[in-house]
């Protein structure tokens, strides 16, 4: 594929286009943004509350796996909290028995991925897995490696548990839901226009529609 025809196809144009914008409308962006900085606040509190070493773990867990979908919330709070688990208590086990030299790490990410397939794991729980493990094997401790890694389970878990009470609490209102409703206007063109907009690129005034 030449240059020429990334343009006349409209690549470009595309790729600037967002898949999942923060809203459709002004509206919608201040909402979900108050919405994540209300959750991130809620958990680095809770953190301290708590007395967690680490506090920023927290609000750093619960923007990460925040979803607008209860369900969907619930479903990959389930996956990283185990996720989260398995590579602590790896991460654990390891530090406790090796030093940490490079292949040593190699080889326990590559363990920590046959245990989460073993487990019917998904990819997000090996995420979240390989994030801990990584973090109790490679961070300079000054305390037994069990106790490292029960802080950084306990600050994600803070974090999976405020994202699932927000959630809860304060729940995102789907836009095409509010659209439907008459409670939003939008204010701004929206993706699927600009989309459209893009699809027609001007190349001496000659319109080649993309397919």
């Amino acid at each position: 594929m030449n240059g020429l025809e990334v343009f006349e196809k409209g690549y470009i144009a595309r790729l600037t286009i967002p898949n999942d914008p923060i809203g459709a409308t002004r509206r919608q962006v201040l909402e979900h943004s108050a919405r994540t900085a209300v959750t991130a606040v809620a958990s680095m509190l809770a953190a301290r509350v708590l007395k967690l070493p680490q506090t920023y773990w927290a609000p750093i867990t619960t923007m990460v796996i925040t979803q607008s979908s209860l369900g969907a919330t619930l479903a990959v709070s389930w996956q990283r909290f185990i996720g989260t688990a398995v590579g602590a208590a790896l991460g654990a086990l390891v530090a406790s028995h090796f030093e940490t030299y490079t292949l040593v790490v190699a080889a326990s990410v590559f363990l920590l991925g046959l245990f989460c397939a073993g487990l019917r794991m998904d990819r997000s729980a090996y995420r979240f897995g390989g994030v801990t493990l990584a973090i109790v094997l490679l961070v300079q401790r000054g305390e037994p490696a069990w106790q490292i890694a029960f802080h950084r389970f306990a600050e994600v878990s803070t974090g999976i548990a405020v994202a699932l009470v927000m959630t809860v609490v304060w729940p995102e209102r789907d836009a095409t839901t509010s659209k439907q409703q008459g409670k939003e206007i939008p204010d701004e063109p929206t993706a699927t226009t600009i989309r459209k907009e893009a699809s027609e690129v001007h190349i001496n005034d000659c319109p080649l529609t993309v397919q």
